[in-house]
């Protein structure tokens, strides 16, 4: 199968990109000496990134996700895949990301914001083009849930 522009496009019933493949991004157009291949891993490991510089972005993935996310920072070992789910083509990639919004923040400009950091950065860094970002914000972070359970009752 081929697109308009005689570059192959998915087989996999349901991909949401181009010649999805299981590796990532292979033969792409113009690669004359050789073939560079991307995993998923690293699209992942950047939409992570771009994802926490977003201000008003308080953490990344669901409450379980999070929840090992925090031992294995206790042990030294983050991992900045925690949150985002990526299908990676030969020339696109397609985005999922689950947030966690820092109260007050305005959770549609939040989530705006984490869309456009993510797809600037796959397209500038690993060279694919996004055709979409999905934003699932899991959850509202207040400020209170910092207090820890030693702290003084607010009323006595």
């Amino acid at each position: 199968m081929a697109n308009e522009d005689n570059h192959p496009t998915s087989t996999i019933p349901g991909a949401r990109v181009d010649g999805a493949a299981k590796f990532g991004a292979e033969n792409r157009p113009g690669d004359v000496h050789g073939k560079t291949t991307i995993a998923d891993g690293v699209v992942s490991k950047v939409a992570g990134i771009a994802a926490r510089e977003v201000p008003g972005v308080y953490a990344l993935g669901g409450g379980a996700s999070r929840a090992m996310g925090a031992i294995r920072g206790a042990v030294g070992q983050d991992d900045l895949t925690q949150g985002i789910k990526v299908e990676v083509g030969e020339t696109q990639a397609a985005v999922d990301v689950t947030i966690v919004v820092e109260y007050p923040a305005p959770i549609q400009e939040v989530a705006d914001a984490v869309r456009t950091q993510v797809t600037t950065a796959i397209t500038r860094l690993v060279g694919l083009e996004v055709v979409e970002v999905n934003i699932l914000v899991n959850d509202v972070h207040l400020p209170t849930e910092d207090q820890g359970a030693d702290d003084e009752p607010r009323v006595s």
